[in-house]
This record gives structure tokens, C-alpha cells and sequence, in this order.
């Protein structure tokens, strides 16, 4: 906890690009990590990337992960892909997806469908919940007022992802829902980076999705634009 949550509130160094931004932030005098983000807007459409950076400055290596989160405002619906279903023996030992210790089953309003769990933040439910899962599909999406929000990344298969293998997790409580990616856990030497992309994108006229059929409707469509080469539609 120490060393994971250190408040960002210190002034950063700001330098435009032509595209977007680079952000970078003070050596953290607690962990010796820098922080550093860059943001690229397409030109075309609703369509940004995120490069999270972590530098080690520091005499010594550190093992750590990237840990991105993006704040959702209420009234929204969180969509996890979940793994294919494996049958037994051949399914992994390790979760496919899981709770915090801060959850009681079922306290949330939340639909476990066989391909997807679908999350919707409440304010009348204000107990802070967390959760957690593979997602080797690379993405996590979240709907609200009819505009769908994707955050897709690179999916390291048999890396060693945090929390029982959570590449994905999302946290939410009375006020607000949060899309969290992760990276793999890498041992970084002095002077050296770890660094994650997430691609973001927009669309509009997207409903709420109730089910796995919903969302193959309505959402699994639009990822396959986000495909290299694939025309975009997102909202310009």
C-alpha cells in the first residue's frame, strides 16, 4: 500500500507534440519510480493512446506492475470479457476472474453471463466492490447515456499479472465506476522502464447492455473496426 498509492500531487513537466502531450511527474522520493504518460489524439476520430511509463530511479531493481485507471461517471455499465470456458482437467488452476476482499457475493448488481460479466454502478449501493479477471481479449469497455468507451491492450500470454492473474479489474462504489488495466509484473534495473499502452475509443447510439447477446451485438462489432487496417466509425 505504501509504495502503491502515493498521491500524485506534485506539479508536472508538460511538453506538446504534435500529436498530443507528454506528461511526466517528479521522482517519487517514497519509491524512487517516475512516472510518465504520454497522449496521442487521432486527428480523424475518437480515438486516443495512452503510453504509461514507469522508470525506475533507483540504486536497485524493483518488481512492479503498470496499473492504469481510468473514472467513469456514474450511471454507467462496465463489460469484462471473460475466458473461454475450458472443461475440466484441461481448465487453468487459476481464476479466471475474482473478488476483493471487500466484496460480498452478491452485494453488487452485477450480471455473470457465460461470456462476459456485465458491472453497473449504483449510488444507492455505496460499499466499495472490486473485481478482477484474465481478459486475454485485451479490452474492457463501459456504456453510459448510450456512448460505448473502450480501453484495449496488448494481452501477454503466460505473463504474471497481479491479483491471481487480473489483467483487467474494475472498482466502483456510490460514486463513481473505474476501468483498470494492468501489465504483466516485470523485475526493472536501475535506470530501466516498464511501459503500457492502452488504446482508448469512442462511439455513440450504443444501448445498455443486459446480456452476452447484447454485447455481441452491439460492442463486439465496433471492436473489430479498432482492428490495423479495419475502417474507424467512432464518433469524430
Amino acid at each position: 500500500m505504501e509504495r502503491t498509492y502515493c498521491p500524485d500531487n506534485a506539479p508536472v513537466a508538460l511538453e506538446r507534440q504534435a500529436d498530443g502531450v507528454r506528461i511526466t511527474q517528479p521522482i517519487e522520493p517514497r519509491t524512487g519510480i517516475q512516472k510518465e504518460m504520454t497522449i496521442s489524439l487521432s486527428p480523424a476520430d475518437a480515438r486516443v493512446q495512452v503510453v504509461h511509463r514507469l522508470w525506475n530511479r533507483n540504486l536497485w531493481a524493483v518488481d512492479l506492475a503498470a496499473w492504469a485507471l481510468t473514472v467513469m461517471a456514474p450511471g454507467g455499465t462496465a463489460v469484462i470479457p471473460l475466458p473461454p470456458r475450458l472443461p475440466y482437467p484441461r481448465a487453468s488452476s487459476r481464476p479466471a476472474s475474482s473478488c476483493s476482499g471487500r466484496t460480498r457475493i452478491p452485494p453488487i448488481p452485477v450480471a455473470l453471463g457465460r461470456k462476459y460479466i456485465l458491472l453497473r454502478q449504483d449510488a444507492t449501493r455505496p460499499s466499495p466492490q472490486k473485481l478482477g479477471a484474465s481478459v486475454p481479449d485485451g479490452w474492457i469497455a463501459h456504456v453510459r447515456n448510450e456512448r460505448l468507451f473502450v480501453k484495449t491492450f496488448r494481452y501477454v500470454v503466460g505473463g504474471q499479472y497481479p491479483d491471481l492473474g487480473s489483467a483487467v479489474e474494475t472498482f466502483t462504489d456510490g460514486r463513481m465506476l473505474e476501468l483498470e488495466t494492468l501489465s504483466p509484473i516485470a523485475r526493472v534495473e536501475p535506470g530501466g522502464i516498464i511501459e503500457h499502452v492502452e488504446n482508448w475509443h469512442l462511439w455513440r447510439d450504443i444501448p445498455t447492455p443486459r446480456s452476452d447477446d447484447n454485447v455481441d451485438r452491439d460492442i463486439l462489432p465496433r471492436l473489430a473496426r479498432t482492428q490495423p487496417g479495419a475502417a474507424q466509425d467512432s464518433i469524430p
